[in-house]
């Protein structure tokens, strides 16, 4: 769900994920820019409907409104700073990747966000300005590391990756409609077989799969962050009506709405354990 702030935050990995594994797990956007920072473990993310594995000394560069899911697992561990797209702070408009092997390249980011930390902790006067400072430092550091590492990034991304950036951009923009992947297929000039094989080469993830988990990201935030009524619900994401609705959740993820939400407000750490069920 959304995370709009008005100044530049720093957090670990696990508070920027949420408590509860679908809201990392599942494909969903944020309001504000990340950088993510990964220190210990390794595991996958899905950035602009491509997966790829991350790791320590790996840096990911997310613009607002990207469609990402990530899954670190229990070990993973890293530090984040969220800045508002707003805030005039210069921040790169697409998906980086970055892979830090050089030693000093390395001591030099550390050194910025355990500025920030502890600036952060300290509560001082002045601390949105102070944050504000310091996140500027990070992009100049982050614009030099993307300079040096150009070359290592390669060609263009293939015709495959294109598409799929071009249809999770797509569902981003368009997930509450209640469009069907068929629409989104025609929209892009292919057909559904053509983007749904090209999905899972680049995804791991059939076509409908990851329209459809997108909007189960946003119906479980509606259902377990706020107390909206499930017909209004089901209007906001575009389904036909609250009973398809609710079989639409009681599918992926074997509860009601009804369900959801008593999960989401009983003191039991259950919900975090809950399996995603296939969302084909």
């Amino acid at each position: 769900m959304g995370d709009s702030q008005n100044h530049p935050q720093i957090m670990t990995l696990a508070q920027w994920a949420g408590p509860a594994r679908w809201q990392s797990e599942l494909p969903h956007s944020r309001d504000t820019h990340a950088f993510v920072w990964i220190t210990r473990g390794q595991g996958r993310c899905l950035l602009e409907g491509v997966r790829r594995g991350v790791g320590v000394h790996n840096a990911l560069v997310i613009p607002a409104g990207t469609l990402l899911s990530t899954d670190l697992g229990k070990q993973g561990f890293g530090i984040v700073c969220t800045i508002p797209p707003d805030g005039g702070i210069p921040f790169p408009d697409t998906v980086q990747h970055l892979r830090l092997r050089d030693a000093q390249a390395q001591a030099e980011l550390t050194t910025i966000l355990e500025t920030m930390q502890r600036e952060d902790n300290m509560h001082r006067a002045f601390l949105d300005e102070a944050m504000t400072a310091h996140a500027t430092l990070l992009s100049v550091w982050l614009r030099r590391m993307m300079i040096a590492q150009e070359p290592e990034r390669g060609p263009r991304p293939p015709a495959a990756e294109r598409l799929v950036r071009a249809y999770a951009a797509l569902i981003e923009r368009d997930y509450a409609s209640g469009r069907p992947m068929a629409d989104y297929a025609r929209a892009l000039g292919v057909t559904p077989t053509h983007l749904t094989r090209t999905c899972r080469h680049c995804a791991g993830l059939s076509a409908s799969q990851l329209l459809t988990q997108r909007s189960l990201h946003a119906a479980r935030g509606l259902l377990e962050q706020t107390d909206h009524p499930f017909n209004r619900i089901a209007a906001m994401l575009g389904f036909r009506s609250a009973a398809y609705f609710s079989r639409f959740v009681l599918r992926h993820t074997g509860l009601t709405p009804t369900g959801l939400r008593k999960q989401a407000t009983a003191p039991s750490p259950a919900s975090n354990a809950l399996p995603l069920r296939g969302t084909g």
